[in-house]
């Protein structure tokens, strides 16, 4: 059958499954909300307030359903927006596809009103792009940009389209897409000498990244840490894999990871890798890292094997393909006085924190403690984040959402919005910053528009707090552009964006006015006011060793 290129568009998408798309309508991209509107019963379109907060949107709910995600944006600005949101996205390696439309063709490359280059923008932080000039072409190239999100390394994928090929008609014929499958190929001597270095190890510890929960190999990786008896670590994008209640977990690696786990790493004489890149924020001093290990590492991208640390050996793949041929002919190993010395670490380095006063950790335990672990946390960057990291025991993959890789403040509130809409039985709360609520606060009233109740928690201490904590340990407390000593009320933005404004001060006042936002059913925000010196413990300085963690009760030695 015969049909325009914005009809192909919509039927491209519910040939994918697409439920949900978020974006921000347009001149250039007319066409297809036109056709839109005419599929609402079909695919929900959460107009946000700004194109950053449904490219955001896209990428928490890709993180919370295990599906690929969708934002629209027009010509010009509006694509150009989104660039913050899709470098984020491919950063921690999510799926998202992200389609704009652009001048008509004839138009191209005339510094035509509003037009841009998006597709040249964007080449460095897409798994690929398309720019379609040709209608017969726009059915199998959104196809396609599906595949490519989801195959291997999952990824973000931009298809630009010029107006005139969305009004241009072609031929038709729906496919019916069969469920994606991981590949099975791996490389079996890779498998016989990580076999041989497991065997071979008196201290091994298994640290375990984002790769472990984008390939869905929880209960995988439970049954090889169970087999091996090594001691758990996990980084931001790791968290949940491995449940943080086990007795072997010893919380996260790296600048603001547990003394427990930057020792152990530091002595054990295997590290396993586990879907993790080696980010600096987890070594420290890379020639320091680890320097007492073999290092085994497992991960789908063969680019990442001896990128920032050098590995003993590597085996390509997808983890929970790995992990399954691993534990198959895996050999029951006993490391009963290696684990006691790190459980030994574990009671001598426990995470602390002023108990009098309202705090971030605090916050983050009172959280934990009302939701019972049950809730999906997304943060924004900052303090708030690695508290959020630190104190909230995450049980279940998909269940922390955070930009780990790019660092974005202002993410966590949209993609809290994507995460709701993606899994609406779930509790949602995004934990922020006061600096990074500013960024994209507009999004509560996206929230109250769709009527999506998130819970919106903001750890205000009126300054960019982990700036000020580098500024005050490495800067003799020059706080330079830090302060924000404003008259801004949160409060009162939230009610006049339709939400519920709620403010508190004490530690009780936080207990009882979380377990009534919980009840609500409405976006709720939360400002928590805390002291502007609180810092995050423990801490690596920028180039030392992970072994040179220190927190506060060292800096009073």
């Amino acid at each position: 059958m015969q049909l325009t290129g914005a009809e192909i568009v919509i039927e491209c998408l519910k040939e994918q499954g697409v439920d949900t798309v978020f974006g921000y309508p347009g001149g250039a991209i007319l066409n297809v909300y036109d056709e839109l509107y005419k599929h609402s019963d079909e695919i929900t379109h959460i107009l946000t307030s700004h194109e950053q907060g449904a490219a955001h949107a896209a990428d928490g709910y890709a993180r919370a359903t295990g599906k690929v995600g969708v934002c629209f944006a027009t010509s010009g600005p509006g694509a150009t927006n989104l660039v913050t949101g899709i470098a984020t996205a491919c950063m921690d390696s999510i799926p998202i596809v992200a389609i704009t439309c652009n001048v008509g063709v004839s138009l191209l490359g005339r510094d035509s009103f509003q037009e841009i280059d998006i597709a040249g923008i964007t080449m460095p932080i897409t798994k690929h792009n398309f720019i379609v000039k040709d209608v017969k072409d726009l059915a199998d190239t959104i196809r396609k940009a599906f595949v490519i999100a989801r195959k291997g390394r999952p990824g973000p994928v931009l298809i630009d389209i010029p107006k005139d090929v969305t009004a241009n008609k072609t031929e038709y014929q729906k496919v019916q897409i069969q469920e994606w499958e991981p590949s099975l190929e791996i490389c079996e001597s890779d498998i016989d000498a990580a076999l041989k270095m497991i065997a071979e190890a008196k201290r091994p510890y298994i640290f375990v990244g984002g790769g472990a929960v984008l390939s869905g190999a929880s209960s995988e990786l439970y049954e090889f840490v169970k087999k091996v008896d090594a001691p758990v670590t996990d980084s931001l994008m790791g968290k949940g894999a491995f449940p943080g209640t086990d007795p072997l977990y010893t919380g996260m690696l790296g600048m603001h990871g547990t003394k427990t786990s930057n020792y152990g790493v530091s002595e054990c004489d295997l590290l396993v890798v586990v879907g993790a890149r080696f980010s600096d924020r987890v070594t420290g001093n890379a020639k320091k890292f680890a320097k007492n290990a073999k290092i085994l590492q497992i991960d789908i991208d063969a680019a990442e094997m001896n990128k920032n640390v050098l590995i003993t050996e590597g085996v390509v793949g997808d983890i929970r393909v790995v992990l399954r041929a691993l534990n198959e002919r895996l050999e029951q190993q006993d490391h009963h006085e290696w684990i006691e010395k790190i459980m030994e670490y574990k009671n001598r380095y426990p995470l602390t924190y002023h108990p009098e006063i309202l705090t971030g950790p605090y916050i983050v335990e009172e959280i934990y403690r009302q939701t019972k672990g049950d809730a999906l946390i997304v943060t924004e960057v900052g303090q708030h984040q690695m508290w959020a990291a630190q104190y909230y025991q995450y049980t279940k993959p998909r269940t922390f959402l955070t930009s780990g890789g790019l660092g974005t403040m202002g993410y966590g509130l949209g993609a809290s919005l994507g995460a709701k809409v993606g899994c609406p039985q779930k509790t949602v709360i995004n934990i922020a910053g006061d600096g990074c609520f500013r960024m994209n606060m507009n999004e509560i009233a996206t929230a109250v528009r769709h009527q999506i109740p998130i819970i919106q928690v903001v750890v205000n201490n009126h300054v960019l707090g982990m700036v000020r904590q580098w500024q005050n340990l490495f800067y003799e407390k020059r706080y330079s552009a830090t302060v924000l000593n404003d008259a801004v009320d949160f409060v009162k933005l939230a009610e006049a964006m339709g939400a519920v404004g709620i403010r508190v001060t004490t530690k009780e006042e936080f207990a009882e006015r979380f377990a009534e936002a919980l009840t609500l059913g409405k976006p709720v925000v939360l400002d928590c006011q805390i002291d502007c010196d609180d810092k995050v413990w423990p801490m690596v300085a920028p180039g030392a060793a992970i072994s040179e963690a220190f927190d506060e009760g060292d800096m009073q030695k």
